[in-house]
Parts: C-alpha cells; sequence; structure tokens
C-alpha cells in the first residue's frame, strides 16, 4: 500500500493566548498587524444573508500513472449553511497544507485503508489550520485557533467539534503554519520514526543518510538525527540551491545533488565508515545505491516512496532482488514506519519539537503560496518536484 497520512483527535495543546500575528487577507481589505477573525468580515456575505465561499474540487483524476496538472482541479463558488447543529464549529480557513501522499488521494483507489481517495466534483481536504468564528461546541470559542488533517479546500467550513484540536501559537512563537510541519504531523514522523526505527544512540560514531533531504520531513529528520546523536548527516536532494541550504541552513554536515554528481561515488566520500541510519523518502534508484553502501545491522526508515507515487505498485514497494539479497545479508532491517501507531507519544513528542524551534536547534523552512485558487495542479507539481522544505496556500485570513 502506498504510504499516506492521517490526522486523529488529539488534545495536546492548552487554549490559545492572543499572539499578534500577521497575515494580509487577498480577499478583502484587512493589513499585515489585524489579529485575523477579530476584525468584521465584510467579503463572505453579500446581501440576501446568504454566505458565498470558494472552494476546490477534485476535477478529474490523472491516471493511476499519471502526473497532475492544473486540469485535475477547478475552483468554484458555493454557499454555507445559515445555521448549525449542536457540536458544530464555523471556522475561516487560514492555511492549508499540500503533501505528497495527495497524490494517492487523486486516484480512484487510494492504496490505503486509513486514507480515503478524493471524489470526482468534490471539495478536496488535508491538513488545515482556521479561526473560529462561531461555535456550538462548548471545548471552543470565538478566536480560537484550531487545526485538522481533515480540512476542506475552502474559504470557509462548518466543521464537527470532534475533528478540529485547539492549538496554542505562543509554542511557536507565534508562526501558525508550524503546526502542519515541524511542530505537526511532519515533525512528528521524522521525530519518531528516527526514535522507533533508526535506533541512533549518543556516542556511536552513526553515519545518517537522508533522501528526499530538502522537502518538509527530510529537512526536519536530518537536524533531528544530528540532536538524537549522530555524529554525521548527509542529505540527497535535486539542485544546488537545495544542497546549499541543507548545508548553511540546516546543519547537514554535506549534500548530494542526484541530477548532477554520481551519487555511489560521493556516498564513498561523505561517508567513508559507511551508513548506519537511511531515512527513505523517496525510495527507487536513490534508494538502491544507499543501501549498498549501507553497513551490517543498520536501520532504514521507511517513512515514504515519492519517486513510487505516481506509479501503480504496492507501499512499501519491493526492492530489486539484487538490492533484497544485500539487505538481508547485510540484516539491514527495512520496516514500515506509520506514525499513527504511535499515537501515545506525540504529546511529549510534540513538546520537545516546539522547545527545538523556540531554541533555534530545529530550522523550519517554508514555501507560502497566497490564494486558494492557486493550490491546484500547478501548485501540487511544484511542491512534488522543486519546492525547499514544507508548502503552505494562504487563503485569507
Amino acid at each position: 500500500m502506498k504510504q499516506g497520512r492521517e490526522w486523529l483527535r488529539l488534545c495536546v495543546f492548552p487554549p490559545p493566548a492572543v499572539p499578534e500575528i500577521h497575515f494580509l487577507c487577498i480577499f478583502c481589505s484587512e493589513k499585515p498587524g489585524q489579529r485575523p477573525g477579530l476584525e468584521p468580515d465584510s467579503c463572505s456575505i453579500p446581501a440576501g444573508g446568504v454566505m458565498i465561499i470558494q472552494r476546490v474540487v477534485l476535477n478529474s483524476r490523472p491516471g493511476i500513472n499519471g502526473v497532475p496538472s492544473a486540469e485535475n482541479f477547478r475552483t468554484e463558488e458555493a454557499t454555507l449553511p445559515d445555521k448549525m447543529s449542536e457540536g458544530q464549529v464555523k471556522v475561516r480557513t487560514l492555511y492549508l497544507s499540500v503533501d505528497p501522499y495527495m497524490r494517492c488521494r487523486m486516484n480512484e483507489d487510494s492504496g490505503s485503508d486509513y486514507i480515503l481517495p478524493w471524489k470526482l466534483s468534490e471539495v478536496a481536504s488535508g491538513g488545515g489550520i482556521g479561526i473560529v468564528e462561531e461555535s456550538k461546541e462548548a471545548c471552543f470559542s470565538i478566536g480560537d485557533f484550531v487545526t485538522s488533517f481533515n480540512w476542506p479546500w475552502q474559504t470557509k467550513a462548518i466543521l464537527d467539534g470532534k475533528q478540529i484540536e485547539k492549538i496554542n501559537p505562543q509554542l511557536v512563537d507565534g508562526h501558525l503554519s508550524y503546526f502542519l510541519g515541524a511542530a505537526g504531523l511532519t515533525g512528528l514522523t521524522a521525530l519518531l520514526g528516527i526514535r522507533e526505527k533508526g535506533h541512533v544512540t549518543h556516542g556511536a560514531n552513526q553515519t545518517m543518510v537522508v533522501s528526499g533531504a530538502a522537502g518538509a520531513c527530510g529537512s526536519l529528520a536530518g537536524q533531528i538525527g544530528l540532536l538524537e546523536g549522530c555524529s554525521r548527516v548527509v542529505g540527497i536532494c535535486g539542485t544546488n540551491e537545495k544542497c546549499s541550504v541543507l548545508v548553511s541552513e540546516m546543519g547537514f554536515d554535506a549534500a548530494i545533488n542526484y541530477k548532477e554528481e554520481d551519487v555511489v561515488q560521493r556516498l564513498h566520500v561523505l561517508c567513508p565508515d559507511g551508513v548506519d541510519v537511511y531515512f527513505d523518502n523517496v525510495g527507487g534508484d536513490i534508494s538502491d545505491k544507499v543501501i549498498c553502501q549501507m553497513n551490517p545491522n543498520s536501520h532504514i526508515i521507511l517513512c515514504g516512496q515519492i519517486s513510487q507515487y505516481n506509479k501503480d505498485v504496492p507501499y512499501p514497494p519491493p526492492l530489486p532482488p539484487a538490492i533484497e539479497e544485500i539487505r538481508k545479508a547485510r540484516n539491514i532491517t527495512r520496516e514500515r514506519f506509520l506514525v499513527l501507531n504511535y499515537m501515545h507519544k506525540y504529546p511529549a513528542s510534540t513538546v520537545q519539537l516546539c522547545q527545538w524551534i523556540k531554541e533555534q536547534k530545529l530550522k523550519v523552512r517554508e514555501t507560502i503560496v497566497k490564494g486558494l485558487e492557486n493550490i491546484g495542479g500547478k501548485t501540487l507539481l511544484v511542491h512534488l518536484y522543486s519546492t525547499i522544505s514544507k508548502l503552505w496556500n494562504v487563503t485569507f485570513s
């Protein structure tokens, strides 16, 4: 089955305070410096009282082996019910997260039993953050910042209070979007993957290699590997710019541009003692080359297989016979990692991530795209193949 990620209900964060957060509304005339949600909203309710919203729906499927395109999505207007039931909350969308696993949701069958495919002509969804504008759920008040993994791609929504969680911006110095990345499920995946499957030990002189190292999870995994005790971390990515960012900003010891360099030769030079831990985000040929450099009794953290997401293959994809023989001969572990299996460790792990962020030990990079209309095919393509670190879509705030 292909890898996916899912957000389940978890009460971790205390009620939010009133931080000074800067947003820019692209649908009306709010200015940076206003706290989102506390100013009059004049851009969604025309005369007559019917609330008009914008949303993004799945227009067509790219095919199991196809590449997503802008034509696979369309932006349309819809109306929001003017009444809510008990337990529901009306929210205004601030951030939507675009992630590689969403490629699987564009298929008729997602290949997973815990990630549902998007339906044609229905609103897409994913990780999101918003602000409460009206509440019939006792746990939430107007002005609360909330998040959910099943946030609809629309400007406003009425959600079940059981599907959302409060977040406290002060835990990440006001960077709300971090709760969709470094302080959210992405950071938890990197941290718990390393702790549960990497077997990293302080003082053991271990070398870690990270593929997809400039992506959201990979860029965090390399930094966390060093914080957890690895003596050396090497990243693999696709441009010189990304290599530079990994070394100069993220603290990686070295980085390899697989499009321009001989990966095998560079691994020999940069990992003279072999590879002890491999954080695998991409699979395919890159992973085969890394596995050939791995030491006996080393460990593969099987996080994702991005190179295989446009192909109709099982998850995790089987290794080529020759590589599988090497893996077995060297007793290299390669077990599927699913962060949902470690929910009991979310609270302490989230506290650790937020602490590292506030102490600037964990550096975060984000790619921001403004406008709900830009979240479709082109944005997905850019995120999957060219951006550095996490991609967000800022709808309005």
